[in-house]
């Protein structure tokens, strides 16, 4: 079962900044500035922390996971939105 993830950072160093960004867009989409939205499995969820884990300073840098509920429930709906409207991507698997 797939889990909806809100993912937020804050980097202090530009290029570490940009390989959380690199390594965030494996496992989500895109939300807004230091915000992704990740549907992942129990394992995924371990993965993108251990890796994201090796690219941080734990003293200076914080990332924060918010479990929003199971993607095929009410992790589909809970994110609400003012101004534009939030669309979540439909993410499908790719036959390479």
């Amino acid at each position: 079962m797939r889990t909806t993830w809100l993912v937020t950072y804050d980097v202090c160093d530009p290029k570490r900044l940009r390989r959380v960004y690199r390594a965030l867009l494996g496992y989500g989409d895109a939300v807004q500035l230091s915000v992704f939205r990740c549907e992942l499995t129990d394992r995924e969820h371990i993965e993108c922390r251990a890796a994201l884990s090796k690219i941080i300073h734990h003293r200076e840098d914080q990332l924060l996971f918010v479990d929003v509920g199971p993607s095929d429930g009410r992790g589909r709906t809970a994110i609400g939105a003012l101004g534009r409207k939030y669309t979540p991507s439909e993410r499908a698997p790719v036959i390479v």
